[in-house]
């Protein structure tokens, strides 16, 4: 199966208690999107080396259709409003597939 939709997003976090509350949320969001979200295919978190305040969200989705059932998640809608103390900026990049291995 390949992926039919992506995005990357940016997150910029206000200090290191707020980056430390961001990946709290982060791990429990992720719980309900490995329970709940078969058409997600992938939804991972990274740390920047040498940028302890930035974090970038990889997402990839069978279809645009299964990113809409994500965002409609009700763990997913309580990430994006508590997300809000933590963050101070948010850059979201959507992608679509050239070519790849998967």
């Amino acid at each position: 199966m390949t992926p039919g939709f992506g995005l990357i997003v940016r997150f910029t976090l206000r200090d290191a208690a707020a980056a430390a509350g961001f990946d709290e949320l982060v791990s429990q969001t992720l719980e309900g999107i490995r329970r709940h979200e078969a058409g997600t295919v992938a939804y991972t978190s990274h740390r920047v080396q040498d940028e302890p305040l930035l974090r970038i969200f990889y997402e990839l989705y069978e279809n645009r259709a299964a990113f809409d059932a994500h965002e409609q998640q009700p763990h997913v809608r309580h990430f994006l409003a508590a997300r809000e103390k933590y963050v101070s900026k948010v850059e979201v990049t959507f992608l679509e597939l050239a070519d790849g291995k998967l």
